[in-house]
């Protein structure tokens, strides 16, 4: 079964970005994918050091195990001043191209004013030089769009129907790319 990583790339508790990294996970999990699931809040990494000072610890060795072990991942970042956050950053710094070589990688945002494409395009920059694939379609939510994911439960979400349609576009196009690629892999 392919495995997918979604990576909650927020420092505040309830963060609408995290929120709706659950929701999507939630959708892929009922599509019959096996998920797994890294809040950079609940498990937060040293500051990245070059020289290695910190990657030992639980939570570093942790969200690379998850890393390697995906199939395909989903970075999801607040916006913050037209970037992705410091958080996210910091992990990724983390990674090398051995974790994220051949796999798709679909970037996600939460914007407080209109949608994030700052930093989905940061976030396209880090991953391609990561070797991952960027899944050709992105999601950001902003302004209004972000009310149901505001809440800190993550429960059942009354999204509003053009907003629906586009996360389960956006997912769909993304897992259709996951199991394309995924196929390919095991045929190579």
């Amino acid at each position: 079964m392919m495995k997918i990583l979604f990576v909650a790339g927020s420092n505040h508790p309830s963060a609408t970005s995290t929120n709706l990294s659950l929701y999507l996970e939630r959708l892929a999990r009922a599509q019959g994918f096996d998920t797994s699931f890294c809040n950079l809040h609940a498990e937060p990494l040293p500051f990245y050091s070059p020289q290695g000072i910190g990657a030992e610890e639980a939570n570093v060795r942790a969200f690379k195990r998850q890393l390697q072990e995906a199939d395909a991942i989903v970075l999801a970042s607040p916006e913050y001043h037209g970037s992705i956050s410091g958080v996210l950053k910091n992990a990724l710094d983390f990674a090398s191209q051995d974790d994220f070589r051949g796999k798709p990688v679909l970037s996600v945002s939460s914007a407080g004013g209109a949608v994030g494409v700052s930093s989905l395009q940061q976030l396209q920059a880090i991953v391609r030089n990561l070797h991952g694939i960027n899944a050709p379609e992105w999601l950001s939510i902003g302004s209004a769009q972000r009310r149901p994911f505001e809440k800190a439960s993550h429960g059942d979400y009354e999204v509003e129907s053009s907003i629906e349609d586009r996360i389960h576009r956006v997912l769909g196009s993304f897992l259709t790319l996951a199991r394309a690629l995924g196929s390919h892999k095991t045929h190579a």
